[in-house]
């Protein structure tokens, strides 16, 4: 089994994690960084598991990490899910799986490019209605981008007039404005395999990590953990990062689009280091034993279908690859019937196929019999029907009309 690291700058986690995995002693399993520079289209999966830790931020990784996925190799997380979601979808879908989620609104962008001209803008109301976005989202309210990540270009605006500028300031990207929470607790939740979540305080002010204790009560935890693994099944996450925003009762989901998250040990401290890398080994791991993902044939429907499908239709398996996603069990307990239900007549059939051989001899026999005996009987007859042949054309046509 091979699993390559694709990474960026970080340092403590690639070198922790393939150490654990030597530790290990697993002759059958083999961990590299990854070597690319340039990659053909009809190129073979080399790796049974990639995991992608900074394609985000490199196009050539994320269109190259697409075709691997093609090829069969299992990419942790998923390119085809990452690259379609943004913030704003995953407020939306939050709210849909029974979350709490603070009001945001998406927003035109300031900018389009000079490829982009006002006659392809016709359908935006102009000017925006500033005073109708504001009453609904509220004020002081966070303006940032609809992707991304890091703090980048993230403001906290308390008045309309600092909204305009800083929306101004937005330039091509694409915002979202949403409310401002008060909250008593904040949590940051690193789950791994959509089920195995380490929860963690979070200092948001100064962006550190705190041991969590007897932050939470057990009750809170719970549901913050079920919420959790409800994001990433949602999504389609094996890796991600959830943030909940405790205020009185209610427990607000703040960002959870975190594909990538921060794993550096002097970020996420070594209290929480040790089980990351624990956790995240133990999802390779896990993953790569289910080896290269099988793909349908090239020249089948099946293939198109799936991967042009989107997650509220037949999903993408969220490790990489194409094969149908959590319909998949459904999907083939049902096929099964039908071809079942298909076979069990045929099996009849060819059971009955003797028996009614047997009673089509018997009734050509009879149909012979009958022949002969209409010939001895039926000579007058068949005299007066040779001397009048225009009658005997009428009476077919006749009978055509009536069948």
């Amino acid at each position: 089994m091979r699993i390559g690291l694709l990474v960026g700058r970080e340092e403590s986690f690639p070198r922790a994690f393939m150490d654990r995995i030597e530790a290990l002693g697993l002759a059958d399993v083999q961990v590299e960084l990854i070597e690319m520079g340039g990659t053909r289209h009809d190129e073979l999966a080399h790796y049974d598991v990639i995991i992608d830790r900074i394609s985000h931020d490199v196009p050539y990784y994320r269109i190259a990490l697409k075709q691997a996925a093609l090829a069969g190799t299992r990419v942790i997380n998923n390119p085809f899910w990452t690259t379609a979601d943004d913030k704003f979808f995953g407020y939306a879908l939050a709210e849909r799986l029974g979350l709490t989620v603070p009001k945001t609104m998406l927003l035109p962008n300031k900018d389009y490019g000079p490829d982009v001209s006002q006659e392809s803008l016709r359908n935006l109301r102009y000017p925006i209605d500033w005073q109708w976005i504001i009453d609904w989202v509220g004020l002081p309210a966070f303006l940032k981008p609809a992707t991304g990540g890091g703090w980048r270009d993230v403001n906290q605006v308390h008045s309309l007039e600092e909204l305009i500028y800083r929306y101004d300031q937005s330039g091509e990207k694409t915002m979202v404005l949403q409310e401002t929470i008060e909250f008593d607790q904040y949590i940051r939740c690193f789950c791994f395999g959509k089920k195995d979540v380490i929860v963690t305080r979070y200092d948001v002010e100064n962006r550190c990590y705190l041991p969590l204790d007897d932050y939470l009560s057990p009750e809170l935890l719970e549901k913050i953990t079920a919420d959790c693994r409800k994001i990433n099944q949602g999504l389609g996450y094996d890796v991600n990062t959830v943030e909940f925003a405790i205020k009185g009762d209610l427990c607000y989901a703040i960002d959870f689009t975190n594909f990538a998250p921060d794993m550096e040990v002097w970020s996420i401290t070594p209290h929480y280091f040790d089980r990351v890398v624990e956790a995240m080994v133990a999802l390779a791991l896990e993953t790569a034993a289910r080896g290269k993902v099988q793909l349908p044939d090239p020249c089948s429907s099946a293939l198109v279908a799936t991967s042009s499908s989107t997650k509220a239709l037949v999903p993408l398996d969220a490790t990489g690859g194409l094969t149908g996603g959590p319909g998949k069990k459904a999907a083939g307990k049902k096929a099964k019937k039908t071809a079942k239900k298909k076979a069990a007549p045929r099996k009849k059939t060819a059971k009955k196929a003797p028996a009614k051989a047997a009673k089509k001899a018997a009734a050509r026999k009879k149909t012979a019999k009958k022949k002969i005996a209409k010939k001895k009987t039926g000579s007058a007859k068949r005299t007066t029907a040779k001397k009048s042949p225009r009658r005997r054309a009428t009476g077919t046509r006749a009978n055509e009309a009536g069948a």
